[in-house]
Protein backbone atom coordinates (compact mmCIF):
# COMPACT_ATOMS: atom_id res chain seq x y z
CA UNK A 1 0.00 0.00 0.00
CA UNK A 2 1.02 3.51 -0.86
CA UNK A 3 2.24 5.71 2.01
CA UNK A 4 0.88 9.12 2.67
CA UNK A 5 2.91 11.98 4.42
CA UNK A 6 1.12 12.90 7.62
CA UNK A 7 1.13 16.49 6.87
CA UNK A 8 -0.08 16.06 3.64
CA UNK A 9 -3.28 14.26 4.52
CA UNK A 10 -3.67 16.66 7.20
CA UNK A 11 -4.24 19.59 4.89
CA UNK A 12 -6.14 16.98 2.60
CA UNK A 13 -8.46 15.94 5.19
CA UNK A 14 -8.81 19.96 6.45
CA UNK A 15 -9.70 20.98 2.85
CA UNK A 16 -11.96 17.95 2.50
CA UNK A 17 -13.89 19.42 5.60
CA UNK A 18 -14.27 22.85 3.94
CA UNK A 19 -11.38 24.61 5.35
CA UNK A 20 -10.23 28.01 3.57
CA UNK A 21 -7.63 29.34 5.91
CA UNK A 22 -6.21 28.69 9.00
CA UNK A 23 -5.14 31.17 11.28
CA UNK A 24 -1.87 31.24 13.24
CA UNK A 25 1.90 32.34 14.27
CA UNK A 26 4.25 29.83 12.68
CA UNK A 27 6.56 27.89 14.55
CA UNK A 28 9.37 25.10 14.37
CA UNK A 29 6.90 22.26 15.53
CA UNK A 30 4.78 23.13 12.81
CA UNK A 31 6.66 23.44 9.79
CA UNK A 32 5.77 20.13 8.57
CA UNK A 33 2.04 21.19 8.32
CA UNK A 34 2.67 24.42 7.33
CA UNK A 35 5.01 23.36 4.63
CA UNK A 36 2.47 21.11 3.01
CA UNK A 37 -0.03 23.77 3.18
CA UNK A 38 2.19 25.97 0.95
CA UNK A 39 2.58 22.96 -1.39
CA UNK A 40 -1.37 21.83 -1.33
CA UNK A 41 -1.64 25.68 -2.15
CA UNK A 42 -5.52 25.75 -1.55
CA UNK A 43 -5.63 26.98 2.18
CA UNK A 44 -4.37 30.18 3.21
CA UNK A 45 -2.74 30.23 6.71
CA UNK A 46 -3.43 33.86 8.04
CA UNK A 47 -0.42 35.38 9.58
CA UNK A 48 -1.63 36.72 12.95
CA UNK A 49 0.41 38.46 15.92
CA UNK A 50 -0.65 36.65 18.43
CA UNK A 51 -2.32 32.86 18.51
CA UNK A 52 -5.14 34.02 20.93
CA UNK A 53 -6.12 36.68 18.45
CA UNK A 54 -6.09 33.50 15.86
CA UNK A 55 -8.72 31.62 17.85
CA UNK A 56 -11.08 34.49 18.11
CA UNK A 57 -10.41 35.01 14.67
CA UNK A 58 -11.27 31.62 13.85
CA UNK A 59 -14.45 31.55 15.97
CA UNK A 60 -15.65 34.64 14.10
CA UNK A 61 -15.65 33.60 11.14
CA UNK A 62 -17.32 30.12 12.24
CA UNK A 63 -19.66 32.15 14.11
CA UNK A 64 -20.43 34.30 10.59
CA UNK A 65 -20.89 30.85 8.43
CA UNK A 66 -21.76 28.06 10.58
CA UNK A 67 -18.58 25.82 8.94
CA UNK A 68 -15.64 24.55 10.99
CA UNK A 69 -12.69 26.87 11.41
CA UNK A 70 -8.99 26.27 12.41
CA UNK A 71 -6.71 28.13 14.66
CA UNK A 72 -2.84 26.23 15.16
CA UNK A 73 -0.39 27.17 17.48
CA UNK A 74 3.25 25.93 17.77
CA UNK A 75 4.49 24.02 20.91
CA UNK A 76 4.14 25.09 24.07
CA UNK A 77 4.04 29.12 24.75
CA UNK A 78 2.78 29.19 20.99
CA UNK A 79 -0.34 26.79 21.43
CA UNK A 80 -1.05 27.66 25.18
CA UNK A 81 -1.91 31.79 24.14
CA UNK A 82 -4.96 29.99 21.81
CA UNK A 83 -6.85 29.32 25.22
CA UNK A 84 -8.56 32.49 26.23
CA UNK A 85 -9.79 32.34 22.64
CA UNK A 86 -10.76 28.91 22.44
CA UNK A 87 -12.87 29.28 25.72
CA UNK A 88 -14.98 31.96 24.24
CA UNK A 89 -15.42 30.14 20.73
CA UNK A 90 -16.41 26.85 23.17
CA UNK A 91 -18.67 28.60 25.29
CA UNK A 92 -20.23 30.46 22.07
CA UNK A 93 -20.87 26.72 20.81
CA UNK A 94 -19.20 27.57 17.34
CA UNK A 95 -17.31 24.82 15.18
CA UNK A 96 -13.75 25.28 15.68
CA UNK A 97 -10.58 23.27 15.28
CA UNK A 98 -7.45 24.24 17.31
CA UNK A 99 -4.23 22.29 16.08
CA UNK A 100 -1.28 22.12 19.48
CA UNK A 101 1.77 21.03 17.63
CA UNK A 102 3.85 19.60 20.36
CA UNK A 103 7.48 19.27 20.88
CA UNK A 104 9.36 15.86 19.75
CA UNK A 105 7.43 13.33 20.47
CA UNK A 106 10.78 11.19 22.14
CA UNK A 107 11.41 14.28 24.39
CA UNK A 108 7.98 13.82 26.38
CA UNK A 109 8.02 13.65 29.64
CA UNK A 110 11.29 14.98 30.02
CA UNK A 111 10.29 18.55 31.19
CA UNK A 112 12.08 19.46 27.49
CA UNK A 113 12.57 22.90 26.20
CA UNK A 114 8.77 24.30 25.99
CA UNK A 115 7.25 21.18 27.62
CA UNK A 116 3.54 21.39 28.41
CA UNK A 117 0.62 19.04 27.94
CA UNK A 118 -1.97 19.96 25.56
CA UNK A 119 -4.26 17.56 26.86
CA UNK A 120 -4.45 18.48 29.81
CA UNK A 121 -4.36 22.21 29.42
CA UNK A 122 -7.18 22.18 26.82
CA UNK A 123 -9.38 19.97 28.01
CA UNK A 124 -11.85 22.56 29.91
CA UNK A 125 -12.54 24.35 27.00
CA UNK A 126 -13.21 21.66 24.33
CA UNK A 127 -15.82 19.12 23.35
CA UNK A 128 -12.56 16.57 22.09
CA UNK A 129 -9.02 16.99 23.37
CA UNK A 130 -6.27 14.40 22.38
CA UNK A 131 -2.84 13.69 21.15
CA UNK A 132 -1.78 12.23 18.27
CA UNK A 133 1.55 9.97 19.09
CA UNK A 134 1.48 7.52 16.12
CA UNK A 135 1.21 8.07 12.39
CA UNK A 136 -1.60 5.73 12.04
CA UNK A 137 -3.67 7.47 14.67
CA UNK A 138 -3.61 10.65 12.99
CA UNK A 139 -6.98 10.13 10.32
CA UNK A 140 -8.78 8.54 12.97
CA UNK A 141 -8.18 11.46 15.46
CA UNK A 142 -8.55 14.15 12.81
CA UNK A 143 -12.06 13.00 11.66
CA UNK A 144 -13.53 12.27 15.20
CA UNK A 145 -12.07 15.84 15.72
CA UNK A 146 -13.58 17.60 13.05
CA UNK A 147 -16.75 15.80 13.63
CA UNK A 148 -17.10 16.67 17.48
CA UNK A 149 -16.51 20.08 17.03
CA UNK A 150 -18.88 20.12 13.60
CA UNK A 151 -21.97 17.99 15.49
CA UNK A 152 -21.18 19.57 19.20
CA UNK A 153 -20.87 22.94 18.20
CA UNK A 154 -17.69 23.15 19.95
CA UNK A 155 -13.91 23.24 20.28
CA UNK A 156 -12.21 20.42 19.38
CA UNK A 157 -8.31 20.01 19.84
CA UNK A 158 -5.51 18.14 18.05
CA UNK A 159 -1.81 17.67 19.40
CA UNK A 160 0.81 16.51 17.26
CA UNK A 161 4.09 16.42 17.57
CA UNK A 162 6.19 17.98 14.93
CA UNK A 163 7.90 14.89 13.99
CA UNK A 164 4.98 12.98 13.59
CA UNK A 165 3.72 15.42 11.26
CA UNK A 166 6.83 14.34 9.07
CA UNK A 167 6.31 10.30 9.28
CA UNK A 168 4.07 8.71 6.77
CA UNK A 169 0.84 6.36 7.01
CA UNK A 170 -1.16 3.94 5.03
CA UNK A 171 -3.89 5.94 6.62
CA UNK A 172 -6.71 6.88 3.44
CA UNK A 173 -8.24 10.42 3.13
CA UNK A 174 -12.23 10.32 4.17
CA UNK A 175 -14.27 9.13 1.49
CA UNK A 176 -16.48 12.29 1.17
CA UNK A 177 -17.62 15.46 2.27
CA UNK A 178 -20.39 13.99 3.51
CA UNK A 179 -18.82 11.06 5.04
CA UNK A 180 -16.73 13.46 7.74
CA UNK A 181 -19.20 16.22 8.14
CA UNK A 182 -22.38 15.11 9.99
CA UNK A 183 -25.27 16.76 9.00
CA UNK A 184 -27.32 18.62 11.53
CA UNK A 185 -30.29 16.91 13.22
CA UNK A 186 -33.61 18.29 14.25
CA UNK A 187 -35.23 18.01 17.73
CA UNK A 188 -38.71 17.68 18.69
CA UNK A 189 -40.45 17.50 21.79
CA UNK A 190 -43.32 15.27 22.38
CA UNK A 191 -47.00 15.88 21.76
CA UNK A 192 -48.03 15.53 25.24
CA UNK A 193 -45.00 18.41 26.56
CA UNK A 194 -46.38 20.60 23.79
CA UNK A 195 -49.87 20.29 25.00
CA UNK A 196 -48.86 20.80 28.34
CA UNK A 197 -46.45 24.36 27.68
CA UNK A 198 -49.71 25.58 25.60
CA UNK A 199 -52.22 24.43 28.50
CA UNK A 200 -49.99 26.76 30.66
CA UNK A 201 -49.57 30.09 27.87
CA UNK A 202 -52.91 30.09 26.47
CA UNK A 203 -55.07 33.01 28.37
CA UNK A 204 -52.01 33.81 30.90
CA UNK A 205 -49.91 37.29 30.09
CA UNK A 206 -46.68 35.76 28.94
CA UNK A 207 -43.78 37.59 28.49
CA UNK A 208 -40.70 35.67 25.87
CA UNK A 209 -37.21 36.39 26.95
CA UNK A 210 -35.18 35.12 23.26
CA UNK A 211 -31.82 34.02 23.03
CA UNK A 212 -29.41 33.31 20.07
CA UNK A 213 -31.16 30.09 19.87
CA UNK A 214 -34.07 32.12 17.79
CA UNK A 215 -31.10 32.67 15.13
CA UNK A 216 -33.42 30.75 12.56
CA UNK A 217 -36.89 30.98 14.73
CA UNK A 218 -37.74 34.67 13.30
CA UNK A 219 -41.24 34.26 11.73
CA UNK A 220 -42.38 31.52 14.35
CA UNK A 221 -41.12 33.71 17.01
CA UNK A 222 -43.73 36.60 15.44
CA UNK A 223 -46.15 34.18 14.95
CA UNK A 224 -46.41 32.84 18.83
CA UNK A 225 -45.55 36.44 20.27
CA UNK A 226 -48.76 37.35 18.27
CA UNK A 227 -51.01 34.93 19.00
CA UNK A 228 -50.14 34.99 22.86
CA UNK A 229 -50.31 38.85 22.44
CA UNK A 230 -46.99 38.82 24.28
CA UNK A 231 -44.10 41.43 24.66
CA UNK A 232 -40.92 40.23 23.66
CA UNK A 233 -37.61 40.59 25.90
CA UNK A 234 -33.97 39.78 23.75
CA UNK A 235 -30.93 38.48 25.56
CA UNK A 236 -27.49 39.69 24.24
CA UNK A 237 -26.87 36.58 22.18
CA UNK A 238 -30.33 37.31 20.28
CA UNK A 239 -30.33 41.03 19.69
CA UNK A 240 -29.20 40.71 15.69
CA UNK A 241 -32.19 37.94 15.10
CA UNK A 242 -34.74 38.72 17.18
CA UNK A 243 -34.96 43.09 17.51
CA UNK A 244 -35.50 43.65 13.79
CA UNK A 245 -39.30 43.75 12.18
CA UNK A 246 -40.87 43.20 15.52
CA UNK A 247 -43.86 44.89 17.20
CA UNK A 248 -43.47 43.15 19.80
CA UNK A 249 -39.98 44.11 21.28
CA UNK A 250 -39.19 45.74 24.58
CA UNK A 251 -35.74 45.51 24.58
CA UNK A 252 -32.98 43.96 26.78
CA UNK A 253 -33.05 43.13 30.63
CA UNK A 254 -30.00 42.92 32.56
CA UNK A 255 -27.10 44.74 33.54
CA UNK A 256 -27.23 46.17 30.35
CA UNK A 257 -31.09 46.04 29.60
CA UNK A 258 -33.44 48.73 29.90
CA UNK A 259 -36.19 49.50 32.23
CA UNK A 260 -39.18 48.18 29.59
CA UNK A 261 -37.31 44.47 29.33
CA UNK A 262 -36.81 44.46 32.80
CA UNK A 263 -40.59 45.54 34.02
CA UNK A 264 -42.15 42.75 31.16
CA UNK A 265 -40.05 40.10 33.07
CA UNK A 266 -41.54 41.49 36.20
CA UNK A 267 -44.95 41.77 35.10
CA UNK A 268 -45.68 38.79 33.61
CA UNK A 269 -47.96 35.75 35.02
CA UNK A 270 -45.83 33.40 32.50
CA UNK A 271 -41.91 34.08 30.91
CA UNK A 272 -41.02 31.68 28.01
CA UNK A 273 -37.63 31.91 28.04
CA UNK A 274 -36.34 30.36 24.38
CA UNK A 275 -32.64 29.48 23.07
CA UNK A 276 -31.30 31.38 26.18
CA UNK A 277 -29.12 30.83 29.25
CA UNK A 278 -29.40 34.57 30.22
CA UNK A 279 -27.43 34.49 33.26
CA UNK A 280 -28.69 36.82 35.76
CA UNK A 281 -30.77 35.19 38.76
CA UNK A 282 -31.76 38.75 40.10
CA UNK A 283 -33.11 39.72 36.90
CA UNK A 284 -35.73 36.71 36.51
CA UNK A 285 -39.48 37.25 38.00
CA UNK A 286 -40.21 35.93 41.55
CA UNK A 287 -43.35 34.83 41.08
CA UNK A 288 -44.10 34.10 37.54
CA UNK A 289 -44.43 30.40 35.95
CA UNK A 290 -41.56 29.61 33.74
CA UNK A 291 -41.72 27.49 30.40
CA UNK A 292 -38.16 26.85 29.09
CA UNK A 293 -37.24 25.62 25.26
CA UNK A 294 -33.77 24.80 24.73
CA UNK A 295 -31.46 22.47 22.39
CA UNK A 296 -29.61 21.74 25.37
CA UNK A 297 -30.85 20.05 28.35
CA UNK A 298 -28.15 21.08 30.95
CA UNK A 299 -29.84 24.69 30.23
CA UNK A 300 -33.26 23.91 31.17
CA UNK A 301 -33.46 25.06 34.75
CA UNK A 302 -30.22 26.48 35.58
CA UNK A 303 -31.33 30.27 36.15
CA UNK A 304 -34.42 30.25 37.45
CA UNK A 305 -36.57 27.40 38.75
CA UNK A 306 -39.02 26.35 36.01
CA UNK A 307 -42.30 24.40 35.43
CA UNK A 308 -41.84 23.08 32.26
CA UNK A 309 -38.88 22.24 30.26
CA UNK A 310 -38.42 21.27 26.52
CA UNK A 311 -35.74 19.91 25.07
CA UNK A 312 -35.87 20.95 21.11
CA UNK A 313 -34.78 23.30 18.34
CA UNK A 314 -36.29 26.60 19.11
CA UNK A 315 -38.10 26.79 15.55
CA UNK A 316 -39.32 23.66 14.79
CA UNK A 317 -41.14 23.65 18.56
CA UNK A 318 -42.89 26.78 17.79
CA UNK A 319 -44.08 25.44 14.50
CA UNK A 320 -45.45 22.57 16.21
CA UNK A 321 -46.29 24.49 18.92
CA UNK A 322 -48.59 26.87 17.25
CA UNK A 323 -51.64 25.36 16.27
CA UNK A 324 -52.41 24.84 19.48
CA UNK A 325 -51.94 27.93 20.64
CA UNK A 326 -55.85 29.96 21.54
CA UNK A 327 -55.27 33.69 20.85
CA UNK A 328 -57.34 34.56 23.36
CA UNK A 329 -55.49 37.15 25.23
CA UNK A 330 -56.76 40.99 25.15
CA UNK A 331 -53.34 42.41 24.27
CA UNK A 332 -53.45 44.63 27.52
CA UNK A 333 -50.30 43.48 28.60
CA UNK A 334 -48.67 43.91 25.16
CA UNK A 335 -49.70 47.42 24.83
CA UNK A 336 -48.80 48.61 28.01
CA UNK A 337 -45.34 46.86 27.91
CA UNK A 338 -44.79 48.61 24.15
CA UNK A 339 -45.69 51.92 25.96
CA UNK A 340 -43.25 51.83 28.42
CA UNK A 341 -40.65 50.39 25.82
CA UNK A 342 -40.85 53.67 23.95
CA UNK A 343 -40.92 55.95 26.76
CA UNK A 344 -37.58 54.01 27.77
CA UNK A 345 -35.62 53.65 24.31
CA UNK A 346 -36.56 58.11 24.01
CA UNK A 347 -34.78 58.67 26.97
CA UNK A 348 -31.73 56.53 25.71
CA UNK A 349 -31.95 58.41 22.19
CA UNK A 350 -31.73 61.62 24.28
CA UNK A 351 -28.75 60.68 25.38
CA UNK A 352 -26.84 59.90 22.14
CA UNK A 353 -26.10 63.34 21.25
CA UNK A 354 -24.22 66.35 22.02
CA UNK A 355 -23.65 70.14 21.74
CA UNK A 356 -20.85 71.19 19.32
CA UNK A 357 -18.08 73.34 21.01
CA UNK A 358 -18.64 71.59 24.29
CA UNK A 359 -15.43 69.40 23.72
CA UNK A 360 -17.30 66.53 25.64
CA UNK A 361 -18.73 63.47 23.57
CA UNK A 362 -20.85 61.20 24.19
CA UNK A 363 -20.16 57.55 23.57
CA UNK A 364 -23.69 57.18 23.27
CA UNK A 365 -23.31 59.78 20.22
CA UNK A 366 -20.60 57.88 18.34
CA UNK A 367 -22.13 54.53 18.87
CA UNK A 368 -25.57 56.10 17.17
CA UNK A 369 -23.57 57.97 14.23
CA UNK A 370 -21.62 54.42 13.12
CA UNK A 371 -24.96 52.67 13.13
CA UNK A 372 -26.72 55.38 10.91
CA UNK A 373 -23.75 55.58 8.61
CA UNK A 374 -22.65 51.36 8.52
CA UNK A 375 -23.68 50.01 5.59
CA UNK A 376 -27.34 47.71 5.75
CA UNK A 377 -24.81 44.60 5.85
CA UNK A 378 -22.56 45.63 7.96
CA UNK A 379 -20.92 42.90 10.70
CA UNK A 380 -20.05 44.93 14.19
CA UNK A 381 -17.79 43.03 16.51
CA UNK A 382 -17.85 44.90 20.13
CA UNK A 383 -15.47 44.62 23.11
CA UNK A 384 -16.48 44.02 26.34
CA UNK A 385 -17.16 46.35 28.94
CA UNK A 386 -19.07 49.96 28.28
CA UNK A 387 -18.48 48.67 23.60
CA UNK A 388 -21.04 46.05 24.61
CA UNK A 389 -23.76 48.52 26.17
CA UNK A 390 -23.42 51.03 23.52
CA UNK A 391 -23.71 48.25 20.84
CA UNK A 392 -26.83 46.71 22.84
CA UNK A 393 -28.45 50.00 23.01
CA UNK A 394 -28.00 51.84 19.87
CA UNK A 395 -26.42 49.14 16.91
CA UNK A 396 -30.06 49.20 14.35
CA UNK A 397 -30.26 45.55 13.36
CA UNK A 398 -32.27 44.77 10.29
CA UNK A 399 -32.10 40.88 9.85
CA UNK A 400 -28.41 41.34 7.72
CA UNK A 401 -26.45 43.37 9.75
CA UNK A 402 -24.59 40.96 12.54
CA UNK A 403 -23.46 41.57 15.37
CA UNK A 404 -20.49 39.26 17.80
CA UNK A 405 -18.32 39.78 20.84
CA UNK A 406 -17.68 37.48 23.71
CA UNK A 407 -20.83 37.67 25.23
CA UNK A 408 -20.59 34.27 27.46
CA UNK A 409 -16.84 34.32 28.00
CA UNK A 410 -16.69 37.97 28.13
CA UNK A 411 -12.51 38.32 27.28
CA UNK A 412 -11.25 41.84 27.04
CA UNK A 413 -9.63 42.56 23.50
CA UNK A 414 -12.16 40.22 21.18
CA UNK A 415 -13.25 42.53 18.67
CA UNK A 416 -10.24 43.44 16.58
CA UNK A 417 -9.57 40.07 16.13
CA UNK A 418 -12.90 39.02 15.66
CA UNK A 419 -13.20 41.43 13.04
CA UNK A 420 -10.24 39.95 11.08
CA UNK A 421 -11.97 36.69 11.24
CA UNK A 422 -15.21 38.02 9.61
CA UNK A 423 -13.26 40.28 7.12
CA UNK A 424 -10.89 37.16 6.10
CA UNK A 425 -13.84 35.25 5.43
CA UNK A 426 -15.93 38.16 3.54
CA UNK A 427 -13.77 40.22 1.94
CA UNK A 428 -16.23 42.70 0.27
CA UNK A 429 -18.47 43.02 3.46
CA UNK A 430 -18.29 46.00 5.67
CA UNK A 431 -17.09 44.73 9.18
CA UNK A 432 -16.53 47.38 12.22
CA UNK A 433 -15.40 46.98 15.25
CA UNK A 434 -16.44 49.10 18.45
CA UNK A 435 -13.24 48.76 20.73
CA UNK A 436 -12.42 49.65 23.73
CA UNK A 437 -9.13 51.47 24.58
CA UNK A 438 -8.43 49.09 27.67
CA UNK A 439 -9.37 45.67 24.71
CA UNK A 440 -7.43 47.72 21.53
CA UNK A 441 -4.45 47.94 23.63
CA UNK A 442 -4.25 44.64 25.34
CA UNK A 443 -4.05 42.86 21.45
CA UNK A 444 -2.88 46.19 19.72
CA UNK A 445 -0.40 44.12 17.67
CA UNK A 446 -3.38 43.07 15.61
CA UNK A 447 -3.32 46.33 13.87
CA UNK A 448 -0.70 45.24 11.88
CA UNK A 449 -2.45 42.28 11.00
CA UNK A 450 -4.70 44.36 9.19
CA UNK A 451 -1.89 46.43 7.24
CA UNK A 452 0.04 43.32 6.32
CA UNK A 453 -3.17 41.37 4.97
CA UNK A 454 -4.99 44.36 3.48
CA UNK A 455 -7.97 44.01 5.49
CA UNK A 456 -10.62 46.92 5.29
CA UNK A 457 -11.59 46.66 8.44
CA UNK A 458 -12.44 49.64 10.33
CA UNK A 459 -11.77 49.94 13.90
CA UNK A 460 -13.99 52.85 16.01
CA UNK A 461 -11.95 53.42 19.66
CA UNK A 462 -13.92 54.86 22.23
CA UNK A 463 -10.94 56.50 24.05
CA UNK A 464 -11.96 57.51 27.27
CA UNK A 465 -9.03 56.76 29.16
CA UNK A 466 -9.88 54.21 31.89
CA UNK A 467 -11.43 50.72 31.92
CA UNK A 468 -15.06 52.19 32.08
CA UNK A 469 -16.68 49.06 33.25
CA UNK A 470 -14.57 48.40 35.71
CA UNK A 471 -14.51 51.67 37.22
CA UNK A 472 -18.52 52.22 37.35
CA UNK A 473 -18.78 48.64 39.30
CA UNK A 474 -16.00 50.17 42.16
CA UNK A 475 -18.27 53.26 42.04
CA UNK A 476 -21.11 51.21 42.79
CA UNK A 477 -19.62 49.41 45.13
CA UNK A 478 -18.76 52.46 47.19
CA UNK A 479 -14.88 52.24 46.27
CA UNK A 480 -12.96 55.08 44.66
CA UNK A 481 -11.91 54.12 41.49
CA UNK A 482 -8.37 52.58 41.33
CA UNK A 483 -5.85 51.03 38.85
CA UNK A 484 -8.16 51.92 36.40
CA UNK A 485 -6.76 54.93 34.61
CA UNK A 486 -5.50 54.38 30.78
CA UNK A 487 -2.46 56.76 29.88
CA UNK A 488 -3.69 56.51 26.48
CA UNK A 489 -1.35 57.89 23.23
CA UNK A 490 -3.19 59.39 19.98
CA UNK A 491 -4.35 56.15 18.59
CA UNK A 492 -4.81 57.85 15.37
CA UNK A 493 -1.66 59.09 15.33
CA UNK A 494 -0.39 55.62 15.59
CA UNK A 495 -2.89 53.97 13.10
CA UNK A 496 -1.23 56.52 10.70
CA UNK A 497 2.06 55.44 11.40
CA UNK A 498 1.81 52.14 10.85
CA UNK A 499 0.03 52.57 7.47
CA UNK A 500 -3.31 52.72 8.81
CA UNK A 501 -5.66 55.60 7.87
CA UNK A 502 -6.46 57.63 11.58
CA UNK A 503 -8.73 59.83 12.61
CA UNK A 504 -9.02 61.40 16.03
CA UNK A 505 -12.13 63.27 17.26
CA UNK A 506 -12.62 65.65 20.34
CA UNK A 507 -15.56 67.16 20.04
CA UNK A 508 -19.31 66.24 19.49
CA UNK A 509 -19.46 68.62 16.63
CA UNK A 510 -16.86 66.40 14.42
CA UNK A 511 -18.79 63.01 15.29
CA UNK A 512 -21.05 62.30 11.80
CA UNK A 513 -17.74 63.83 9.89
CA UNK A 514 -14.81 61.54 11.57
CA UNK A 515 -17.47 58.64 11.33
CA UNK A 516 -18.48 59.22 7.83
CA UNK A 517 -14.57 59.28 7.14
CA UNK A 518 -13.42 56.47 8.19
CA UNK A 519 -15.93 54.24 6.96
CA UNK A 520 -15.90 55.29 3.70
CA UNK A 521 -12.26 54.45 3.60
CA UNK A 522 -11.13 51.96 1.22
CA UNK A 523 -8.76 50.42 3.45
CA UNK A 524 -8.16 49.41 7.29
CA UNK A 525 -9.02 52.40 8.78
CA UNK A 526 -8.58 54.01 12.88
CA UNK A 527 -11.44 56.40 14.32
CA UNK A 528 -10.15 57.77 17.45
CA UNK A 529 -13.10 59.27 19.49
CA UNK A 530 -12.03 60.65 22.72
CA UNK A 531 -15.20 60.03 24.71
CA UNK A 532 -16.29 61.31 27.93
CA UNK A 533 -14.52 59.20 31.19
CA UNK A 534 -17.00 59.99 33.14
CA UNK A 535 -20.45 58.65 31.11
CA UNK A 536 -22.64 56.57 33.32
CA UNK A 537 -24.88 53.38 32.37
CA UNK A 538 -27.17 52.77 34.90
CA UNK A 539 -29.30 49.30 34.64
CA UNK A 540 -32.67 49.10 34.31
CA UNK A 541 -33.08 48.61 37.90
CA UNK A 542 -30.76 50.70 40.21
CA UNK A 543 -30.93 48.92 43.69
CA UNK A 544 -30.52 50.31 47.15
CA UNK A 545 -27.39 48.40 48.05
CA UNK A 546 -25.80 50.48 44.79
CA UNK A 547 -27.28 53.57 45.57
CA UNK A 548 -25.79 53.41 48.97
CA UNK A 549 -22.56 52.33 47.60
CA UNK A 550 -22.48 55.39 45.04
CA UNK A 551 -23.24 57.90 47.76
CA UNK A 552 -20.31 56.43 49.74
CA UNK A 553 -18.20 56.68 46.87
CA UNK A 554 -18.91 60.47 46.16
CA UNK A 555 -17.88 60.80 49.80
CA UNK A 556 -15.01 58.98 49.77
CA UNK A 557 -13.88 60.66 46.77
CA UNK A 558 -13.99 64.22 47.78
CA UNK A 559 -12.20 62.85 51.22
CA UNK A 560 -9.41 61.75 49.53
CA UNK A 561 -9.40 65.16 47.31
CA UNK A 562 -10.94 63.53 44.25
CA UNK A 563 -14.01 66.39 44.57
CA UNK A 564 -13.35 67.36 40.84
CA UNK A 565 -14.15 63.69 39.98
CA UNK A 566 -17.67 64.06 41.27
CA UNK A 567 -18.27 67.44 39.49
CA UNK A 568 -17.54 66.33 36.05
CA UNK A 569 -19.55 62.95 36.66
CA UNK A 570 -22.36 65.42 37.60
CA UNK A 571 -21.60 67.76 34.96
CA UNK A 572 -21.33 64.72 32.33
CA UNK A 573 -24.24 62.85 33.04
CA UNK A 574 -26.90 65.30 33.78
CA UNK A 575 -29.46 64.07 31.39
CA UNK A 576 -28.85 60.70 32.42
CA UNK A 577 -29.26 61.72 36.07
CA UNK A 578 -32.89 63.40 35.07
CA UNK A 579 -34.58 60.32 34.37
CA UNK A 580 -33.50 58.44 36.94
CA UNK A 581 -33.72 61.23 39.55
Amino acid sequence: MSKTLIADLFAETLYLAGVERIYGVVGDSLNGLTDSLRRHGKIQWIHMRNEEAAAFAAGAEAQLTGRLAVCAGSCGPGNMHLINGLYDCNRTRVPVLAIAAQIPSGEIGSNYFQETRPEALFRECSVYCETISDADQMPRTLETAIRAAVGRRGVSVVAMPGDVALRTTTGTLARSAAALLPPPSTTVPAESDLAALASLLNSAKVTILAGRGCRLAHTELMKVAELLQAPIVHALGGKEFVEYDNPYDVGMTGLIGISSGYDAMMECDVLLMLGTDFPYRQFYPDKAKVAQIDLIPENLGRRTAIDIGLVGDVGVTLRALIPRLTGDSDGAFLQSARKNYVEARKGLDELADGTPGSGVIHPQHVARVVSALAEDDAVFACDVGTPTIWAARYLEMNGRRRLIGSFNHGSMANALPQAIGVQCAFPKRQVVTLSGDGGLAMLMGELLTLRQLGLPVKVIVFNNGTLGFVEMEMKAAGLVETGVVLDNPDFAAMARAIGLHGVRITDPGEVEAGVREVLAHPGPALLDAVTARTELSMPPKITLEQMKGFTLYMAKAIISGRGDAVVELGKTNVGLLKQFF
